[in-house]
């Protein structure tokens, strides 16, 4: 039995190894345009599924999208800007934080009304 396993293991190892679609992945379609005032376009689609595209203006702000299947079967589709405010990603893959508890809610909202005021005891004397 334990040979089998280890037979097995090896057999899993070398094709997963081989890399199936990925190592004979052909380019579908390639674009890359970049204009003198620093815009571009950038494009990419492979025979393996994964899909890539990009635009905006160098160091300034770009907005893309990607998509692939993930090693576990699952599809990944991402889209995503990058600007002044940073990067942010959006997808159904990505975790989410869990709801605000509504007394955490009730505190910020409190804190809010009531701002912080501070006092100088020394005049109050």
């Amino acid at each position: 039995m334990f040979k089998f396993v280890v037979v097995l293991s090896a057999l899993v190892a070398v094709a997963h190894c081989a890399g199936g679609d990925d190592q004979s992945a052909e380019t579908l379609k390639y674009v890359n345009i970049v204009n003198a005032d620093g815009s571009y376009n950038f494009e990419y689609s492979s025979s393996n599924g994964i899909d890539f595209e990009e635009s905006g203006v160098g160091g300034s702000n770009a907005k893309g999208s990607y998509s692939y299947t993930s090693p576990e079967g699952q599809p990944i589709d991402l889209t995503y800007t990058a600007d002044e405010n940073g990067y942010q990603p959006q997808g159904d893959h990505l975790p989410t934080p869990p709801p605000i508890p509504e007394h955490i809610l009730k505190a910020l909202a409190y804190i809010e009304s009531h701002p912080y005021t501070q006092v100088d005891f020394a005049k109050k004397k």
